[in-house]
C-alpha cells in the first residue's frame, strides 16, 4: 500500500425530510445565502420551495441555469452575482454538475480572476480561498457532494477538464433519497453507471496489498450489481434507491482511493466524447470502459481476475475476459448503450478524436501512463 493522507470534512445528513428538518440548523443564522441550481428540475420537484421555506430571509440571491457539464461562462456569471449580493454562503441545489459548478463559483467569488478558466487549467492550484457552501442533492451519480473535485466545460472551445482543491469541500450535504424518486429513467441509469466506473477507476489497476480498500471497492460494486435491477424494475423502490445513492456517494468520497494506484483513463477519453458529441458523462463511460478493459486485459490482469472471482463469482483459471463481458452486460441490462454507433459517431470521427487524444496526452494516460499514440484509436475502434 502506498503512503497516503486522508481528509474529508463533509457532514452528510441522509434520509427523508432532512431538508425540512436539518437545513435551517446547518446554515448559520446570520449567513447571507446565495442559492445556485440547475435548469429547472429542482424547482419542478419542489426542492427549491423547501429550501426557501427553511432559509427564509437568509437568502440574498438565486441563480438558476447551471447546465449539465457546467460551462465556465455560466459559472463566471453566477460568481459575479454572488459577489454583487455580498453573500457569505452558497447553497448548491441539484446534482453533480450543479455542485461541481458551485465549487468553481465559490472559488471565483473570492479570487475574482479575470479568466476563471485558470482555476481549471491550474488543476485547482490557483485556489487560495473560497466561499463556504453546502449542498442539497437532487441527483445521485458523481459523488461531488462528498469530495473536493470538480469537472467544468468551456463549450466555446469544446474542452472539459477537472480540478481539485481541499478548499472546495462542501461544509455539509443533505441527501434525501425520496426527492430522487421522480427522476427520469435516463438519469437513474446514469446514476448507476457513473459510480460503478468511479470504483473501477480506483480498483482495476495493479495490486499493492491494499486489502481493505479492495474489499470496500468490491462491496460498492456488489451493492450496485444487486440493487440496480430492482430500481430499474421499480423506480419507486425507495429502499433499493437508498442503497444506490449511498453507494454512489461512497464510490468517490476518497476512502477507496487512498494508498492505491488510480487509472481515470476511461474518464479522460469519455470527457472528450461529451465535449464533442454531447453524450452524458455516464453514457460516455459505459461506451469506453469495456473496450478499454479489453485493451488493458494483460496490464490489469491480476485485478481483473480478482474482480471476476470476487464480484461476479466466476470460476476458472482465467476469467478476465468473462468479467469484462459481465460488466458490459450489466450496463446493457440497466439500459445503458455501450457502442458509439448508438450515438451516431462514425469511424472517421473516431480517427479524428484518437489523433487529438494522442496530441492532448503525449505522455500517456492510465495508472502506468501506458495508453498513448495509436492506442487511442484501438480503444475507440473497440467502442464501435
Amino acid at each position: 500500500m502506498f503512503p497516503f493522507e486522508y481528509f474529508n470534512p463533509v457532514k452528510v445528513v441522509f434520509g427523508e425530510q432532512q431538508i425540512e428538518k436539518s437545513l435551517s440548523h446547518l446554515v448559520l443564522p446570520n449567513e447571507k445565502v446565495f442559492v445556485c441550481s440547475g435548469q429547472g428540475s429542482a424547482e419542478r420537484i419542489g426542492v427549491l420551495s423547501k429550501v426557501r421555506a427553511a432559509l427564509g430571509s437568509r437568502i440574498v440571491g438565486e441563480f438558476a441555469g447551471i447546465e449539465p457539464n457546467p460551462d465556465i461562462e455560466t459559472l463566471a456569471e453566477a460568481s459575479k452575482q454572488v459577489r454583487a449580493a455580498d453573500a457569505t454562503f452558497i447553497l448548491a441545489v441539484g446534482g453533480g454538475s450543479v455542485i461541481d459548478g458551485v465549487k468553481l463559483i465559490a472559488a471565483q467569488a473570492k479570487l475574482n480572476l479575470s479568466d476563471p478558466w485558470q482555476i481549471v487549467t491550474s488543476r485547482g492550484r490557483k485556489i487560495t480561498d473560497a466561499l463556504p457552501y453546502g449542498a442539497v442533492l437532487t441527483l445521485s451519480a458523481t459523488g461531488s457532494e462528498m469530495n473536493s473535485g470538480s469537472v467544468v466545460s468551456r463549450k466555446a472551445s469544446g474542452e472539459k477538464k477537472s480540478f481539485q482543491s481541499p478548499l472546495v469541500f462542501p461544509r455539509f450535504s443533505i441527501i434525501d433519497p425520496s426527492v430522487m424518486l421522480s427522476l427520469p429513467l435516463r438519469q437513474v441509469i446514469n446514476g448507476i453507471v457513473d459510480p460503478y466506473v468511479h470504483v473501477i477507476e480506483q480498483y482495476l489497476t495493479f495490486p499493492v496489498q491494499a486489502k481493505l480498500q479492495e474489499r470496500q471497492a468490491e462491496a460498492i460494486l456488489s451493492v450496485l450489481l444487486e440493487e440496480s435491477p430492482k430500481v430499474i424494475a421499480d423506480l419507486t423502490n425507495l429502499e433499493s434507491r437508498k442503497n444506490l445513492i449511498w453507494a454512489a456517494t461512497s464510490a468517490l468520497n476518497g476512502a477507496i482511493g487512498v494508498g492505491v494506484p488510480q487509472d481515470w483513463s476511461t474518464h479522460l477519453i469519455g470527457h472528450e466524447l461529451t465535449a464533442r458529441w454531447g453524450l452524458d458523462h455516464a453514457q460516455s463511460l459505459a461506451v469506453v470502459l469495456p473496450s478499454l478493459l479489453r485493451f488493458a486485459v494483460d496490464s490489469k490482469g491480476h485485478m481483473l481476475q480478482q474482480y471476476g472471482e470476487r464480484v461476479f463469482h466466476l470460476k476458472g483459471s482465467d476469467v478476465r475476459l468473462e468479467a469484462i463481458q459481465k460488466t458490459e452486460d450489466f450496463f446493457v441490462a440497466v439500459g445503458a448503450q455501450t457502442k458509439l454507433a448508438s450515438y451516431g459517431v462514425s469511424s472517421a470521427d473516431c480517427e479524428s478524436l484518437a489523433s487529438d487524444l494522442a496530441r492532448l496526452y503525449p505522455h500517456g494516460i492510465g495508472e502506468k501512463s501506458e495508453i498513448k499514440g495509436q492506442d487511442f484509436l484501438t480503444i475507440l475502434k473497440g467502442c464501435k
